[in-house]
């Protein structure tokens, strides 16, 4: 008897179906105010009919499929309401601009990267420059500043920006990989040697920003990952989690095969048993393995 072959793996789009996704926001168990902020959704065509002859109207395929799927976090920074508030502005004015920008997504399809690219990094400064305004309009010294990691899905890529310490990761091929580089102080002395990547973990500079939405300086940083591989698991957090919870334990959780909620929820459990010293957000997508 001849063994069995082991299925191929499909790298077809996920269908809107087939999308498990979840996000959760907590305030973590030392914080009076939870700053974080995230955004999970999907991007449509969409058929607004104001006036039809027609009896069935709810007929129309009044929403197209998926264009793209958006994840995001944003932790305010300054352990204030003001971080809270830059936090919700930055969110609200990416979700502003990414609806503004539909036209976007039809170009990448169309392999227009460098529009696309430029259109990311746009939306990023759009939630810059709300922020700023937000802080002159409140004055009193008010000092609103937040991180941002955004990503866009558009099968087959996954394109991420950004700005801050909070991170982007892929779990595939049995890694996790980070895919964002934190924008701190600290990482900054290690990109130019002046700091060992084994000090960096007990560096009173780790969490001390050199780039956020907001703030003096924020400089957007766009890079892109391949998606197409059915099974891989997108995860996007603020440093509450990876402050108590290693890049080791994440991949192992990652590879357990939980859907996107259960994974998320004991993802929070295990930053919750160690201290939850900070506001902890969890974004997770992931499509099920697909096999001919």
């Amino acid at each position: 008897m001849q063994p069995q072959a082991t299925p191929a793996v499909v790298y077809a789009r996920p269908i809107d179906s087939e999308l498990d996704m979840f996000g959760l926001t907590h305030p973590g168990l030392k914080r009076s105010q939870n700053q974080d902020h995230f955004m999970l959704a999907t991007v449509h065509p969409q058929i607004v009919v104001h006036g039809s002859s027609l009896g069935g109207k709810a007929e129309l395929p009044l929403r197209g499929s998926r264009l793209g799927t958006i994840l995001m976090v944003a932790d305010g920074v300054g352990g204030s309401s003001d971080g809270a508030a830059a936090a919700q502005l930055a969110t609200e004015a990416v979700s502003e601009y990414v609806a503004s920008s539909l036209r976007c997504y039809h170009e990448i399809g169309s392999g227009q990267a460098p529009e696309f690219l430029g259109a990311l990094q746009e939306a990023a400064m759009s939630a810059h420059d709300a922020v700023r305004a937000e802080a002159i309009v409140r004055g009193n010294n008010s000092s609103l500043a937040t991180t941002l990691t955004l990503g866009i899905g558009v099968w087959p890529w996954l394109y991420v920006i950004q700005v801050g310490d909070s991170r982007a990761y892929i779990y595939t091929h049995g890694k996790l990989q980070q895919i964002t580089r934190d924008q701190t102080l600290a990482q900054e002395m290690i990109d130019a040697g002046a700091m060992k990547p084994e000090q960096l973990s007990n560096s009173p500079l780790n969490h001390i920003l050199a780039s956020a939405i907001g703030s003096d300086e924020a400089r957007p940083v766009v890079s892109r990952v391949d998606v197409s591989e059915r099974g891989c698991v997108l995860l996007f957090c603020t440093d509450g989690l990876t402050k108590h919870v290693s890049d080791e334990e994440i991949a192992g959780l990652c590879g357990s095969g939980m859907s996107a909620e259960p994974l998320a929820q004991r993802l929070l459990a295990l930053a919750l048993e160690r201290g939850g010293s900070d506001n902890i957000s969890i974004v997770i997508a992931r499509a099920p393995v697909k096999t001919t």
